[in-house]
């Protein structure tokens, strides 16, 4: 039997004791998924706003995958972070939509 003692996965990595959060370097490329109820023009809108924190995102890479139900989209792709204001200021834009239900 094995004596490890177990996780508990229900505290982030970054409370948990002796752990340290991860380290970002900046600048990079900083991939996301935003989610938001299904729309034609919901990944136009992430765009739009993401276009506005990093003016030189191209939207190529973009993927929009529909939920089972139809009900929900994500909308994944990739940025170039500069820092963590930008990506603060970001996450918060896109919330206040009233559109965006999570940004991972």
């Amino acid at each position: 039997m094995n004596n490890k003692p177990l996780r508990d996965l229900r505290q982030p990595v970054a409370t948990r004791p002796g752990s340290k959060p991860p380290v970002i370097t900046f600048p990079c490329d900083y991939p996301i998924k935003v989610v938001g109820d299904a729309a034609e023009d919901f990944a136009a809108v992430v765009c739009q706003i993401v276009t506005r924190h990093d003016t030189t995102f191209d939207a190529q890479g973009l993927e929009v995958v529909a939920s089972r139900n139809g009900r929900f989209q994500s909308v994944r792709l990739t940025l170039r972070a500069t820092g963590e204001t930008q990506i603060k200021a970001l996450f918060t834009d896109l919330k206040a939509t009233g559109r965006v239900h999570m940004v991972v």
